[in-house]
């Protein structure tokens, strides 16, 4: 069900602290956490903490939880002091999702190129 935790959801187990992070923001309604397979210098993955498969399902059921996501983007690139940066949403296996938990990247620290895949 949307909003409640996934046995078998990797990021759900972050949220619920039985699989390890390196946390660099938290709020009440959101976690952030370096990425293990960074493609940039800064790398960080933005999450809901309530499940919701991708990003739109959580903008259709939550988008007040979708607003706090991608507000703590921007919060995430003022920590990190980059200068330029791209936020990037993967809904669906086509597109590169991987993990069926929303989630936003934070990507930045080197020059990014147009278009990106």
């Amino acid at each position: 069900m949307a909003g409640e935790p996934q046995d078998d959801c990797l990021f759900c187990k972050i949220v619920g602290g039985q699989v390890p992070a390196t946390v660099v923001r938290e709020t009440a309604t959101t976690l952030a956490f370096r990425d293990i397979n960074p493609q940039a210098p800064t790398h960080v993955l933005v999450i809901p903490k309530a499940h919701h498969e991708n990003a739109a399902a959580l903008a259709a059921a939550a988008p007040e939880l979708a607003a706090d996501v991608l507000r703590e983007t921007r919060a995430v690139a003022e920590d990190e002091q980059l200068d330029s940066y791209r936020t990037v949403f993967n809904t669906g296996g086509g597109a590169g999702q991987t993990v069926w938990h929303a989630h936003a990247h934070v990507i930045g620290g080197r020059g990014l190129e147009w278009p990106p895949g």
